[in-house]
């Protein structure tokens, strides 16, 4: 079953990261008069969100996966620019926690990409 949740990870990567992103990026983007109550904190909250946009790229590690995690964390930093515009405040410890998760997000999709490859074929 493990092995079935990873291959789709693995086949649809591109899709989930862009879902990823586009959720991260209206979440950051979207004008609130305060922030929602959660639990967890705010960086924890980015560490998270940017742990699963590298996630599918880390398994599927297109020949340009270090580009796109690039990218990632560009995007991450333009967000960052762009929320005081928006009602929001942009800080350099959420772009650091982004850069975590993108780091975290990394090591588990090439942990679990390993597992694919050393899976018996069904």
């Amino acid at each position: 079953m493990v092995f079935v949740l990873l291959e789709f990870l693995r086949q649809r990567w591109a899709a989930l990261a862009l879902f990823f992103l586009t959720l991260i990026t209206a979440g950051s983007l979207w004008p609130l008069a305060e922030l929602p109550a959660v639990p967890g904190s705010d960086k924890l909250h980015h560490l998270i969100a940017y742990a699963a946009l590298s996630l599918p790229i880390a398994i599927r590690r297109h020949k340009f996966w270090l580009l796109l995690l690039l990218g990632c964390l560009l995007w991450s930093g333009a967000i960052e620019l762009i929320q005081p515009y928006v009602n929001r405040y942009g800080e350099w410890a959420d772009l650091a926690a982004n850069f975590v998760g993108l780091v975290l997000g990394t090591l588990l999709g090439a942990t679990m990409r390993k597992r694919i490859r050393s899976a018996p074929s069904i």
